[in-house]
């Protein structure tokens, strides 16, 4: 077997890179041929660079998908309990008889609201409307003409049309028609009314 020797590929690197400098068309072309592929190269490099930047991101992003996808199942959860939470007052307001604390309260301002002299101010009328009154229903009142007010005195004992143990709308009867009256048990003012308009 012949014994390889490095002479061969010496001559043939010889050969190479002694080529550009046989001539100065070899040396031209020679030197066209580098900044070719240097420019391919400087191309070359941002775009494999913004790849790999873009590649990294994605997967960060579906690492903090996964937390996203646990916290929509949480999300689920919350409605769940919101939903307990509401439904919790309504199984408490179930029918019951009118409390008759509610029945006074709705006598009592039906009274105040028919108790308009001439001469007394709309903050008299006021006044004593505010403690058988919600403190958000209140300032609505303000809004009423005191001569509107075709009723004078209350004629007649309240009538519950509907009553859970929370809430009570009573018919109050006055000598310029009925009332509706609806009165609510607040937690610390005790049985308030929040709402009133004429019985149809």
């Amino acid at each position: 077997m012949p014994i390889r020797t490095n002479r061969g590929r010496s001559a043939v690197y010889r050969r190479l890179w002694g080529w550009p400098l046989r001539s100065p068309k070899h040396l031209i072309a020679f030197a066209i041929v580098l900044i070719a592929v240097g420019v391919l190269v400087a191309t070359l490099i941002p775009v494999i660079a913004q790849s790999t930047g873009n590649a990294q991101p994605g997967a960060t992003s579906t690492s903090e998908q996964q937390p996203t996808q646990g916290g929509s199942s949480g999300a689920t959860t919350t409605p769940t309990t919101t939903e307990t939470r509401l439904t919790a007052p309504l199984s408490t307001a179930t029918s019951a008889p009118p409390a008759p604390q509610a029945l006074t309260t709705a006598t009592n301002f039906a009274k105040a609201w028919a108790n308009h002299p001439n001469g007394i101010s709309k903050q008299q009328w006021l006044a004593g409307l505010k403690p058988y009154t919600t403190d958000e229903y209140l300032p609505q009142l303000e809004s009423i003409d005191l001569a509107n007010i075709p009723a004078n005195k209350v004629t007649g004992q309240p009538v519950s049309k509907e009553s859970t143990t929370s809430s009570v709308i009573a018919e109050v009867p006055t000598d310029g028609g009925t009332l509706r009256i609806s009165v609510i048990s607040t937690p610390s003012q005790g049985w308030r009314v929040s709402h009133y308009d004429k019985a149809s």
